[in-house]
């Protein structure tokens, strides 16, 4: 396309000693391979009616790799490539060269002593998916999480789990691995259940949320070590499952939060302000609202830890880019935390990036959670795993990763995911699934004779091959403008479409046995790749067989 696109500047200037940047679409097939309306912006400028200029360009557009232009419209411009430069489109690769650039991003932020939810799910993946996107665009890219190991909802949980034990840790040992995911929530959900209820149960639990910084009570380190060392086995268990890539470390935040008030501090008054004894930062004068950073008692609040934690990410990678995936109702609270980051630490001015997601909501009737309102993630693979043996298929975490990772990936970040398990899971609609399954139908039909690669360049294509080998072509292009949007929604969107392509192409036209069954094994072979190629960025498996 570029190569296209430079061609007919250089004609532009020729014609008209005009320096224009030519914007170059997709038409629908019947009207060529390119579009550009270039005529119409050059009309005012050169004071012509776009038709006529339009017409002057294509009796000027004499190209090896154009075999047809055609005006439309008021002055739209079609052009038709020849089928040689359609493959070598289709064939073009997408590594980008590495920039030497060094990117931060945060791939899963699940706080211990809770258990993992769809939500955690669903950023999980997106950060996962958005480092992909970095890695390809040629970014040195870091994963890295970031975790709560201390703080209130801490003190919630060990509210109830110092009840549990009631003085013999020993009894957690009867909760059995499959159960600890569970169990956690359980604990959780009744000390903030007592919090919200009982004045003095919600003294203790302040006192418990003090203890979390010290654990210098032995019993209280005891429970609070088995449950932290649990909590990151189940953490590290279904991260895995969801298809994500291993973190390169693992940030606390009982170490962010000792940096955060010693920057807080250091920066008072001229940035923070002192309110009722604590630390505020007045991010109503930066787009935010004002906000406590440490509190009257001296501690770190979130707001802290984060800011402690901008600086321990710099300090560990130097990063150009710094990346938080978060749900959308933290925007304003980001928004302060980095206007107060980059008063704090001016070299780092544009560093930080918080990327707001939607949220997961559940399609009417299909899924109900028997826990309330917390889906725990446990719970969302079962659900998955019955509604693929529901529908006939043999489950397992590559599949169940393909639809979860599918249903996230589909919608444009900051939109909200409607998540309805049937659909998600099905062999014929817009799943995971059906990409995975259309990979190994491709699979399947090489598999049936020896297949060996040839030269699509070599070939003339009749109307449908060229249909085909054209969407296998715009894939470089979707994979360009996802890296640079970082919205890895248009590659779900594109292999969706791709998929389409095939199967019109492969209901009216035979492989193996026909006349052109090179030709066509070929593009089957260049087709399987593709998908391939596109699920692997979005962190889905291309199976071989289904």
């Amino acid at each position: 396309m570029e190569q296209i696109r430079e061609f007919i500047e250089a004609r532009i200037m020729a014609l008209y000693g005009i320096e224009v940047v030519v914007s170059l679409t997709r038409p629908d097939v019947q009207f060529g391979d390119y579009s550009t309306n270039v005529a119409l912006q050059l009309s005012k400028q050169l004071g012509q009616n776009p038709r006529q200029i339009a017409d002057e360009i294509c009796t000027d557009l004499q190209h090896e790799s154009i075999t047809h232009t055609q005006v439309e419209g008021p002055g739209f411009i079609n052009i038709t490539l020849s089928d040689s430069i359609l493959v070598a489109l289709a064939e073009s690769t997408i590594a980008m060269p590495s920039t030497g650039t060094s990117v931060v991003i945060e791939t899963n932020n699940p706080n211990p002593f809770k258990a993992m939810h769809i939500g955690h799910a669903f950023n999980s993946v997106l950060g996962d998916t958005l480092a992909n996107l970095l890695e390809q665009s040629g970014a040195d890219v870091y994963r890295v999480s970031y975790h709560g190991d201390v703080g209130l909802h801490v003190g919630k949980s060990m509210y109830s789990l110092l009840k549990y034990v009631d003085g013999d840790v020993d009894k957690l040992r009867d909760i059995a691995p499959a159960e600890r995911n569970t169990f956690m929530s359980h604990m959780y959900a009744a000390g903030s259940r007592a919090y919200k209820e009982d004045e003095q149960a919600k003294a203790e639990i302040n006192e418990l949320t003090k203890q979390s910084f010290t654990r210098d009570n032995a019993l209280y380190a005891a429970v609070y070590d088995t449950v932290f060392a649990w909590s990151f086995e189940q953490i590290d268990k279904n991260v895995a499952r969801l298809g994500n890539k291993p973190t390169a470390q693992k940030f606390l935040e009982s170490e962010a939060e000792l940096r955060g008030v010693e920057i807080v501090r250091n920066n008072t008054p001229h940035i923070f302000q002192e309110s009722d004894g604590a630390l505020i930062f007045k991010g109503s004068e930066h787009g935010s609202f004002d906000n406590a950073f440490v509190s009257n008692r001296g501690t770190g609040l979130y707001a802290a830890r984060d800011l402690g934690l901008i600086q321990l990410k710099n300090e560990h990678y130097h990063a150009a880019k710094s990346y938080i995936v978060t749900a959308e109702e933290q925007r304003a609270y980001f928004k302060g935390v980095i206007a107060a980051a980059e008063l704090c630490f001016p070299e780092l001015t544009g560093v930080t990036v918080n990327i707001s997601t939607g949220t997961v909501k559940l399609a009417t009737g299909k899924m109900s959670s028997r826990e309330g309102d917390v889906l725990e993630i446990d719970w969302l693979f079962d659900q998955v795993a019955e509604a693929i043996k529901a529908r006939g298929g043999e489950p397992n975490d590559e599949l169940i990763a393909g639809v979860l990772r599918y249903e996230f990936l589909r919608v444009r970040i900051g939109s909200d995911v409607v998540f309805d398990v049937n659909e998600a899971v099905s062999l014929q609609g817009n799943s995971g699934p059906y990409l995975q399954y259309a990979h190994a139908r491709a699979q399947s039909i090489l598999d049936k004779f020896d297949f060996h690669a040839g030269s699509l360049r070599t070939y003339t294509f009749e109307p449908e091959e060229r249909s085909l080998i054209r969407k296998i072509g715009e894939f470089h292009e979707v994979v360009e403008l996802a890296c640079k949007e970082l919205l890895p929604h248009h590659i779900a969107h594109y292999l969706y479409e791709l998929a389409q392509v095939f199967n019109r192409f492969y209901e009216n036209n035979r492989v193996i046995g026909d006349s052109r069954q090179a030709v066509r094994a070929d593009l089957v072979n260049l087709y399987a790749q593709t998908l391939s190629r596109g699920l692997g960025l979005l962190g889905i498996n291309a199976p071989e067989s289904m």
